[in-house]
């Protein structure tokens, strides 16, 4: 199964809620970075064993370890977790940026060093989400 199909496979299978939701982002994203790169990690380690939420990766990011070792990874990730949605902007140095850029005004929602965490789109100003999508986009290209 390529990416893509992994990718549909993952979004079909949340409740229906939460697939519509996952859906619209999904394609948000695509028209914010059409070219991108697309990930798709199905949360399990080399021995298979389930260390976190499935996520979808957009984009291509170097980290940089503190042992200087480096390696790729996405720029925007998108994740259904147990409560709602996860939104992960990756690469932005400064761990209180997005809190204190764009927290206030995103509605109902957690906000941390690189994750926006919320139950419902509806509950988010989606304005304020894109924009803070596309900061990170442009923080890292």
């Amino acid at each position: 199964m390529n990416i893509q199909e992994q990718i549909n496979e993952y979004i079909l299978s949340q409740t229906e809620a939460k697939c519509s939701d996952l859906q619209t982002l999904h394609q948000l994203i695509l028209e914010m970075m059409p070219a991108c790169k697309l990930w798709f990690l199905d949360g399990k380690n080399s021995e298979n064993k389930v260390v976190s939420n499935p996520n979808i990766g957009y984009g291509t990011l170097t980290i940089t370890y503190a042992d200087g070792k480096t390696r790729a990874f996405y720029q925007i990730g998108l994740s259904a977790n147990t409560t709602g949605i996860s939104v992960y902007i990756m690469g932005i140095k400064d761990k209180t940026y997005l809190n204190n850029t764009f927290g206030k005004d995103i509605g109902k929602a957690s906000v941390s060093g690189y994750c926006i965490k919320f139950k419902k789109l509806k509950d988010i100003n989606m304005d304020i989400l894109k924009a803070a999508i596309q900061n990170g986009i442009e923080q890292n290209t």
